[in-house]
């Protein structure tokens, strides 16, 4: 009957798998039901012969080798979800779209680095778990993000400003004027009813809504 080559279809129907298991809905129907692909029937087949399902009474279930993929890919996918969305503010439907594409993308090594950057977060924006990394069990303590936006970033400590997603593009020269860009070591002196920030020698105040959009790292001294 043939086989199905496209490794995105076949790693979408083990996303699905992966989604459906969540919810405790096993059966074949509700897989079939579910599916966009085209030939439903031919993919579970592929997944059949590949040994990432197997068909148990009317259930269709995720193999180990089958899980293994899926919870890579899931993985992926929610941490692409949680990055466009918490750091670069994009619209749900924007970020559901570009995450579906990023996780076929990501490479392991690449993935770790986003965790770990985001602070190693448990959900997806939409409150889905997302699988656990190697760089995820070598925590023994809770963390916070290693990149976190100025209002969130300690009062008294010292840190780099990674990078500033602008709503306003003018706004990177304003910055720029004062010392403020990607690279630039700053001391936090207070978050209200301003950003104070101490850059060298110089004081600068920087509105709310302006320092919402400055990513720091702390610098460990």
């Amino acid at each position: 009957m043939g086989t199905v080559t496209d490794k995105e279809r076949i790693d979408e129907a083990l996303e699905l798998l992966w989604v459906l298991d969540e919810e405790g809905h096993n059966e074949l129907d509700r897989f079939s039901l579910s599916s966009d692909d085209p030939d439903t029937t031919l993919i579970v087949e592929t997944l059949l012969n590949e040994g990432f399902a197997s068909i148990s009474g009317k259930e269709i279930l995720l193999t180990e080798k089958g899980r293994k993929t899926a919870r890579g890919l899931i993985r992926r996918q929610r941490l692409a979800e949680r990055l466009f969305s918490d750091v670069f503010e994009m619209s749900d439907d924007s970020v559901v779209n570009d995450a579906c594409k990023m996780e076929h993308i990501l490479s392991e090594e690449l993935t770790e680095s986003v965790c770990t950057f985001l602070g190693h977060p448990p959900t997806c924006p939409h409150g889905k778990a997302i699988p656990r990394g190697e760089c995820c069990k070598k925590l023994k303590i809770e963390v916070t993000p290693v990149v976190t936006r100025l209002p969130e970033f300690e009062v008294g400590a010292t840190g780099k400003i990674t990078f500033i997603v602008p709503s306003e593009p003018s706004r990177i020269t304003k910055l720029n004027s004062i010392g403020i860009s990607a690279g630039s070591i700053i001391k936090l002196i207070q978050k209200k009813p301003s950003c104070v920030l101490q850059i060298d020698e110089t004081t600068v105040a920087i509105d709310p809504e302006i320092a919402k959009e400055i990513y720091i790292k702390k610098v460990i001294k």
